[in-house]
Parts: C-alpha cells; sequence; structure tokens
C-alpha cells in the first residue's frame, strides 16, 4: 500500500532478521529523514520511546530496536546467544546495517550508553550526534549500588541475590519511581510490562550474565572518552538528577571531553521521559535541526 507522508509519521511495528535472531523495532518518521536510533535501558525495551515515537516521527527517521532477550525480540538461551554487552552491540551493529542506514544520531539510556558507545567508536563517521539520556561513560557517575555491584564476586549465591533484589516486580517499580516529582504520575504499565518479560523462561539467567558483564563497560571509559575528544559529536545531555545509579556527575565529566554540549540536568529519576517528555521532547526537536 502506498504510504503518504502523513501516515509515514505514525508508528509501525516490525521484525529484521540478524543472522538467526528477529529484532523487533519500532519505527516513525520518513526514511529519507535523518535517522534517530534510540537506545533502551535496563530493565525496558523500545516501549520506553513511545512518546518520543509518537512526537517526533513528523521530522525525523525513528528507530527503536529491542536487543536480544529483552522486549519482543528473539530470546535465544544463554548456551545459543553470548550475552556480553559486546556481542548486544555487534548485533545492534548488524541490525542498523541490514536496515541500511548510513549514519544516524544515536540516543542512549542505560545500557543504551555502552551499546551506542561500541557502535560508535566501531563507526566514528556514522554517528552524526549522541543523545545521551541518564548514559554513563566516567567512573565518577557510577552510584554506589553500581558500585556494589561491580566488586562482588559472581558466585552462585551472588547470583541468587542479585535476581531476587532486582527482577521483582516491587524492583522494577521502584526503578521508575525513585526520585521522580510526582511517583503516582507514572504509568504502572512501565513495571508491569517489564516484570512480565522478564519472568519468561531464561530471562533471569540473561540479565543476571549482563550484570555481571558490566565490568567489561568501565574498562572501555578510556576508549570512548578518547573518542568523544576526537570526534567532538555533537551532543545533547537531558539526564534526570535523582538516579540512584547513573549520577549528575557523570552528566558534568561530559564537559571534560567535549566542547559542544546542550546540557540539561532535570529534577527527576533514571526515567526521564516519564515525568519529562515534554521538556526532552522539545530540547530533542532544537538539537535534531542543527544536525547536518
Amino acid at each position: 500500500m502506498l504510504q503518504t507522508r502523513e501516515n509515514l509519521s505514525h508508528v509501525r511495528y516490525r521484525t529484521e532478521k540478524v543472522g538467526e535472531l528477529d529484532i523487533f523495532y519500532r519505527e516513525a518518521g520518513d526514511p529519507l529523514q535523518q535517522a534517530v536510533v534510540l537506545l533502551h535501558g535496563f530493565p525496558t525495551s523500545s516501549h520506553m520511546y513511545r512518546k518520543v515515537l509518537n512526537a517526533l516521527g513528523d521530522q525525523y527517521y525513528l528507530i527503536a530496536p529491542d536487543y536480544p532477550g529483552f522486549g519482543e525480540s528473539s530470546v535465544p538461551t544463554i548456551e545459543d546467544y553470548t550475552y556480553t554487552f559486546d556481542n548486544l552491540a555487534e548485533t545492534m551493529d548488524q541490525f542498523l546495517v541490514e536496515l541500511g542506514l548510513k549514519d544516524y544520531v544515536l540516543m542512549i539510556h542505560d545500557y543504551g550508553a555502552p551499546i551506542g558507545f561500541r557502535i560508535a567508536t566501531k563507526h566514528p563517521d556514522r554517528v552524526k550526534g549522541l543523545i545521551v539520556m541518564n548514559g554513563n561513560a566516567y567512573e565518577e557517575g557510577l552510584g554506589e549500588m553500581v558500585m556494589q555491584s561491580l566488586q562482588q564476586e559472581r558466585t552462585p549465591e551472588a547470583e541468587a541475590t542479585t535476581a531476587e533484589n532486582t527482577f521483582s516486580l516491587q524492583a522494577i517499580k521502584w526503578q521508575y519511581t525513585h526520585g521522580t516529582r510526582i511517583p503516582e504520575n507514572i504509568s504502572p504499565d512501565n513495571w508491569n510490562l517489564d516484570t512480565m518479560k522478564i519472568v519468561r523462561k531464561g530471562v533471569d539467567k540473561i540479565n543476571v550474565n549482563l550484570l555481571f558483564d558490566y565490568s567489561s563497560n568501565v574498562k572501555l571509559y578510556p576508549q570512548w572518552h578518547q573518542y568523544l575528544r576526537d570526534n567532538q559529536p555533537p551532543m545533547l545531555i537531558t539526564w534526570g538528577k535523582n538516579d540512584p545509579f547513573f549520577m549528575e556527575s557523570g552528566a558534568e565529566a561530559y564537559k571534560r571531553d567535549v566542547e559542544n554540549i546542550d546540557y540539561n540536568i532535570l529534577d527527576t529519576g533514571h526515567f526521564p521521559l516519564e515525568e519529562d517528555s515534554q521538556v526532552i521532547i522539545a530540547k530533542m526537536r532544537s538539537f535534531l535541526q542543527t544536525i547536518k
């Protein structure tokens, strides 16, 4: 069916083959416009970008994928797929190749930062800009809970405790509501959907593997800093300052390596789009208009 520019702005739900994996993604906008790739965090999926997709498809081509093991994408077992940040980034890089994207702006949140920076350091010529939303790349940005996790020896007991403390409905709800101005305004659809996905068979083991692999990201921080210094990508920061995982000091640290930043600190928590979507979307629209 022939699509008009008007209905191209609507959100579409699609799947792309990457090897044997089905990678689900949400898409909005005209593929002839500037591409913006939206990389989600933990424990969520492309669902976290629903407001951005609905708002900016009139001017930009938006792609929000689910990683393997997340959302609506394939969930191979830990025997069939290596759940590390290196491998997730490789899969997402191949996904972008399969879509035929030549260049794009990356929006990174939480897990999206280590995945996005791996892609950016591999293909600096393809990344036209970075939108950083509680996406950490500096040691001073690591909150106390993250530091404790990094220092924890991986044992069966530690794995069980990590799963119990991180994957429950109450723990996921807390991630969405902690640090928000009005917790009652945060939709329970978020934690109910995430919990429904994380209780699937084997998904707890997938997420334990990724949590214990997080130290691999910290080891790459110096490379990411060098990439920023060398390439000076245009950057928009929209950071929830009450995030217990990634502190405001992590946002401030980007100023050491990037000369030109549209810098915005918001009085909210780990998922700023849940409470400040109007502000962030307006900032995104203005920022994207500067991308050449």
